[in-house]
């Protein structure tokens, strides 16, 4: 991309829906993060996270992770390294378009 372009041209198709883009947020700001935390902290149901959660698995950035606490099974997740370059990436396009300037090549 030139530095001439609109930022909108950076934004990541995968992660700009409203759901995507903030599961991808919450797990930005951990390491790693059990389903229900993630689900309770985005307000959305069981199975919207779990379609919401195979999309961003399918696109290589978030990575599933499952096991037992007792013997009550448990689910976590972590973004993956391009992932997390994904949604910096994206972060950076809004800032950009929100401050009306375009992107550095680069």
């Amino acid at each position: 991309m030139s530095a001439a372009e609109h930022p909108r041209h950076a934004l990541d198709d995968v992660i700009h829906a409203p759901v995507r883009f903030s599961v991808m947020a919450t797990l930005a700001a951990a390491e790693e993060a059990e389903f229900g935390f993630v689900r309770d902290g985005v307000q959305v149901s069981d199975s919207v996270l779990s379609k919401t959660v195979t999309a961003l698995e399918r696109a290589g950035y978030v990575e599933v992770r499952k096991g037992y606490v007792g013997k009550r099974p448990r689910t976590w997740l972590r973004l993956s390294e391009p992932g997390r370059r994904a949604f910096d990436a994206h972060v950076a396009a809004l800032r950009a378009i929100a401050e009306g300037r375009a992107l550095s090549a680069g």
